[in-house]
Parts: C-alpha cells; structure tokens; sequence
C-alpha cells in the first residue's frame, strides 16, 4: 500500500517522499529575474527540509510575459551560472529541484512587462489588469518556441525537471479557459482547438529535451469564474497531455478573479477545510495514466496519508506550509505528526512586494517576542 514517505521515481527522477513544494511567488530575484543568494538559500532549506521535490517559483520565459516584480526568469542565457548554483546547491542538499515555466499571458501589466500584455483574444476580464492586446499566429508560435528555449536551459543548468504552468489564470489556462479565449481559428472554440496551445507547448519541450528527462504540467482542474475552464474540458486536456507522454499532472483550481475559491484560500483551520481540490483531482486520476500531484490546503499528516493511501494520489504538494517550515517533511518523517502551523493567512506575500522576499511573518514575529521576553528576563 502507498505511504506518504515511499520512494518513488518520474520518468527516472528519483523522489525519498511523495511530498512536492508547490511553486509559488518569492519574490528574491533581480528586476530583471536574475536569481539572489537569498532565493539560493531558500532552495537550499527546503531541501534540507527534507521534501521529495522542489518546484521552483515561475519563471517568466519571455520578458513580456513576466507577472509580478522579483520573479525569476529563464528568458536569458546569461543567468547560467546563478542557476547551476542554484541546482548545485539543492543537490548537494539531498534534494530534486524542477523549474516552474510560464508566460503571463493577459494577467501581465504594461508597467512589469514592458509592453501592452498579449492573450487569446482581446477580452477584458476580472482577473486581467488591463485590455490585452490578440495574439497572432507568429506571435503564438515564437511563445511556444519560447517555452521550448527555456526548457533547454533548464536541462542545461542541472534542473531535474520542468513543470509548465497550466494553471490560475496564466496565458496557457487561457488558452483552454472559453471565458478568456474567444478566438474563432484552430486555437479557439472546441476543447480540442482550446488544447492546441498547451499539447504544442508540450510537444515543443518535449522535442527540445528528449523522452528520458521530466516533463510535468500544472493544471487547473477549475477555474472557478462564471464562463471559465470547467472539470471536464480540464479532463479532456489532461487526457491528450497523458497520451502525449506528460509524466506528471499537478492538479489545481481558481484564479487570481475566483474569490473565496482562489488557487491560496485562507482559514484553512481545520482537516474539512483541507484537500480542496481532491475531488477534481481524483476525476482527473481516473482518466489519465500518467501519476497525479494535488496540491490545495493540505496541512495535516493524517489528511496528505490518506490523499496518498485512501484515495489514490501519487504525490501531494503544499507551498504556504513550508514557507513557515521548510522542514515540515522531516518533521513529519522523524514522527512528530502534529499539523502544519500555517495558519493560511497569506500575509507571507506582503514582504515579497515590500522587503524583496516573501516569509513567514506570523514566525517572524513569534521569534521576535521570544527573544524580547529572554532580553527582560
């Protein structure tokens, strides 16, 4: 029977846990996505933490689709040595590091990305900042080549793998979201045209670093905005990305426009609250052949086991709880089972926009008071 802490391999990347770091925002590069010592070490933690995989914040794989300030970029060859630091570092920590690629799509800005920000059709939304400029077909393609240019740099500078960011609203969610693709040729309307986007992408990276290296995909399996990406289309999508040889789908849900059912819910304080997205994510396990990552609120030992042992999950995957504890696996490993102590209050963001790098402040201020109270004593 599968357990939490099982060995496990994807497509040859050995795993110690079925425990993943889901890519999230840091906020710990240079203005122009160049890696700092800071975000280094904070990869060096976790992997000392103990956790199976690491998958690294998004990195934009063109400038114009860069999404938020202090985000990493694989845009360049000129980042090769921060990045060959940055794997050897996770490696030589007993750790598996994949990189997070992603294009921003019409959730970018004029003033980050440097021009108006391309989509599949020129929509106004609620999750985009402002009017999105059509994307053309030349314009499609030289993102998708992009994409397959940045995996080459992963392979190359000591990744273990590559994830594509499928989810929350970014430029491939739109692509299969109707809501934000309202395109009338091969790469709008049906599901199978809306599929053409990410299935090419796919094929592009596959193309670029051969069968044997490590291709995962984050998905959503909702949107959770009236006219968006519904479970369905999202399973069909994971169906033809399985049968075109993905190794891994990491199953999601919302975007930055879902409210209470965003991709980062707060309060998540008792084990009813945990697991949100387990429900797609089982619907999407049944139809595909490739293994499934969930990721959504997890914070108990006992409720991440049973995803693994009850309810037919390859691996799970938590981001908020381990930025308070990096080493929340070995913890956890070494038999202290007790929950996570994020407590879900997202308030870790504000540091990565106001002080160059996200962090638990909760902790912060909770080691503060602590070293306050031994100085009065």
């Amino acid at each position: 029977m599968a357990t939490l802490f099982d060995e496990t391999t994807i497509n040859g990347m050995a795993m110690r846990n079925r425990m993943v770091r889901s890519a999230t925002w840091e906020g710990m590069c240079e203005q122009d996505g160049r890696p700092t010592e800071r975000l280094i070490n904070c990869y060096r933690d976790l992997a000392k933490g103990g956790v199976g995989l690491i998958i690294t914040g998004y990195a934009f794989v063109r400038l114009d689709g860069k999404h938020n300030p202090g985000q990493m970029g694989i845009h360049t060859d000129n980042f090769a040595d921060d990045y060959k630091k940055m794997t050897n570092a996770v490696h030589e920590a007993g750790g598996k590091i994949a990189v997070q690629l992603v294009h921003a799509g019409g959730q970018a800005n004029t003033e980050i990305a440097g021009r108006q920000p391309l989509a599949p059709s020129a929509v106004k939304v609620a999750q985009f900042p402002e009017m999105p400029a059509e994307l053309t077909k030349d314009e499609i393609s030289k993102i998708i080549t992009a994409f397959g240019e940045a995996a080459r740099r992963a392979k190359a500078w000591g990744f273990d793998a590559v994830q594509l960011h499928g989810a929350h609203g970014f430029l491939i969610n739109q692509f299969l979201s109707p809501l934000t693709n309202r395109r009338n040729d091969e790469y709008g309307g049906s599901i199978e045209n809306r599929s053409r986007f990410v299935l090419e992408v796919y094929r592009k990276v596959r193309k670029t670093v051969g069968d044997d290296y490590p291709v995962l995909i984050k998905l959503n399996a909702a949107d959770h905005t009236g006219g968006g990406l519904e479970i369905d289309d999202s399973v069909y999508a994971a169906k033809k990305l399985a049968e075109a040889g993905i190794n891994a789908i990491e199953v999601s849900a919302g975007t930055s426009a879902s409210g209470e059912k965003s991709p980062v819910r707060t309060k998540i304080n008792k084990s009813e609250k945990e697991a949100y997205n387990l429900k797609p994510a089982r619907r999407i396990k049944d139809a595909v052949s490739c293994p499934v990552i969930v990721v959504g609120g997890f914070r108990s030992y006992r409720v991440a086991e049973k995803a693994i042992r009850e309810d037919g999950m390859d691996y799970i995957s938590m981001a908020r709880p381990l930025i308070r504890e990096p080493g929340l696996a070995n913890r956890w490993l070494q038999g202290d089972r007790k929950r996570a102590t994020c407590i879900s209050c997202n308030k870790c963001f504000v540091p990565g926009r106001e002080e160059g790098g996200i962090y638990c402040v909760i902790e912060k201020r909770k080691r503060e008071k602590g070293k306050s109270v031994g100085v009065m004593s």
